[in-house]
């Protein structure tokens, strides 16, 4: 898929921050955020913040990827729950396929997404990766 700078600056502030939207009529959240809620059609919502930390749900490891992540394989796919019951699917990162496993805890980091070679424009996006534990000083 070939992506355009214009484009790129467009959507960048929703692929490199975790910001999602609450219908105002219905509640309900959804990532990324839409204009219009897919439940009740209604236009009025507000953008909020998602948390930065969740589990693994469930995953897959992609062996043969579509044509502009090739390269990348093997990648992984999961299903991140991030609390409110909101579930996203994003990459996982900075893990190998053989220590993923579910119910692990994860924080979203911004990483390269991917590189248009035509054009030279590279996307960057939230992926997630095993949470790090910080010592205490």
């Amino acid at each position: 898929m070939r992506e355009s700078v214009p484009r790129a600056w467009r959507e960048a502030e929703y692929r490199q921050r975790l910001v999602g939207s609450r219908c105002a009529k219905c509640s309900l959240v959804r990532y990324p955020p839409r204009i219009i809620c897919p439940k009740c059609g209604s236009r009025e919502h507000e953008e909020f913040q998602l948390p930065r930390v969740g589990r693994v749900l469930t995953y897959t490891v992609i062996r043969k990827g579509p044509v502009e992540f090739s390269g990348q394989e093997p990648y992984i796919v999961a299903m991140v729950e991030l609390g409110e019951n909101m579930r996203i699917l994003s990459q996982l990162t900075d893990v190998s396929p053989e220590d993923v496993k579910t119910g692990m805890e994860v924080e979203a980091v911004l990483r390269k997404y991917r590189e248009d070679s035509d054009d030279g424009v590279i996307l960057y996006g939230i992926k997630f990766r095993p949470r790090l534990r910080r010592k205490a000083p």
